[in-house]
């Protein structure tokens, strides 16, 4: 197995020291998370033949995360992943603008968003480590001083647990989400046409060409977009159809079955050649589905050159978009409210 040597995430960053921490089961998964963007490096599962390989894409050293890392890869994004159209939104009677860094809108938390401060490393074991951050009021254009924390568990039932928990002082807006970049095959092992994928879904949030949900809440059915029952992730990926048009592939929203606030399941993942299953289980209304439309020739682990599509992400989260529409669910956080987000990822083989 490679497992990255801790050595090599031993660094000073805007003067914080950031660190990596490996985390093991019993049953011998390994995960690997930084306190650099609280990022997830590396997941390493057998397949079954009780091989191990690491399911997601990345980078060896700190360096390469701090100087690179465009595709947010294994990241936690925040105060608020997805898009903000335009930058704007209007909170309590006041405008808000934030940074414009995807088009004309603000994405996954701004230039420097969560996924690119050092975290405080405040609880470890060797199955766990929990890290905070403190965003400060004002950062990024968000109103409000908020206290973050996500704790990551490797649990004996073969299951990476996210734990997410925020409170503030004034009305802000939070929606904290992982980007992992998965290849079940193993990273860097090519191209996840053949993959196949659930997601627990009937409806998606169609967006504009800019990527921002226009508001309308459609149904699956009929579409490219339908994954009701397994499909082959590459199936429809280039289907003539103006969604998939405006994505280069996907890169939406579906609207999950389960009640905000329990626990359901999101997806679930499945590579035919190695047996691997990973399900995605959360308490938040939707998941985004992205295929890598837009990696080309991405430097990663071992020399590896990433390309297009040779990964997917599966982010736990609200809508894209949310404050600009309010009958999208809320992502407004007010003091005295406490924001929670439980994701689990899970593997198996079959």
């Amino acid at each position: 197995m490679n497992i990255i040597p801790e050595a090599a995430f031993k660094a000073v960053h805007k003067g914080k020291a950031t660190s990596l921490h490996t985390l093991k089961n019993r049953n011998g998964l390994i995960a690997q998370v930084t306190n650099y963007g609280a990022i997830i490096v590396s997941i390493l599962v057998p397949d079954r033949k009780g091989n191990f390989a690491d399911v997601v894409q990345g980078y060896d050293t700190i360096k390469e995360y701090i100087d690179g890392n465009g595709p947010y890869m294994g990241a936690v994004c925040g105060r608020c992943a997805n898009r903000i159209a335009k930058g704007k939104f209007f909170l309590q009677g006041s405008e808000y603008t934030l940074a414009v860094n995807n088009g004309p809108n603000h994405l996954h938390g701004g230039i420097d968003g969560f996924s690119r401060v050092v975290w405080d490393v405040v609880k470890t074991s060797p199955s766990m480590v929990k890290m905070e951050y403190l965003s400060p009021d004002g950062e990024e254009g968000y109103p409000g001083k908020v206290k973050v924390s996500v704790t990551y568990t490797l649990t004996d039932e073969n299951e990476l647990k996210l734990e997410y928990h925020a409170i503030t002082d004034k009305p802000t807006i939070v929606n904290l989400a992982s980007h992992s970049y998965f290849n079940l095959a193993g990273e860097g092992s090519g191209i996840i046409y053949d993959q196949y994928l659930t997601l627990n879904g009937d409806f998606f949030t169609p967006t504009d060409e800019t990527n921002v949900p226009t508001g309308e809440i459609r149904p699956v059915k009929g579409t490219p977009m339908d994954f009701t029952t397994p499909k082959k992730i590459g199936q429809d990926i280039d289907s003539d159809d103006v969604q998939i048009r405006y994505g280069a592939g996907y890169d939406h929203n579906w609207v999950l079955k389960h009640r905000t606030g329990t626990l359901g399941l999101a997806a679930m993942a499945h590579d035919p050649s190695s047996g691997r299953v990973m399900e995605v289980l959360t308490t938040q209304p939707g998941v985004q589905l992205y295929t890598a439309n837009w990696i080309d020739n991405e430097k990663g682990k071992g020399g590896k050159k990433y390309q297009r599509r040779w990964a997917f992400c599966l982010e736990t989260q609200h809508f894209a978009d949310t404050i600009n529409k309010p009958h999208f669910p809320s992502t407004i956080l007010n003091p005295g409210e406490e924001y929670r987000h439980l994701c689990i990822y899970k593997f198996s083989t079959k």
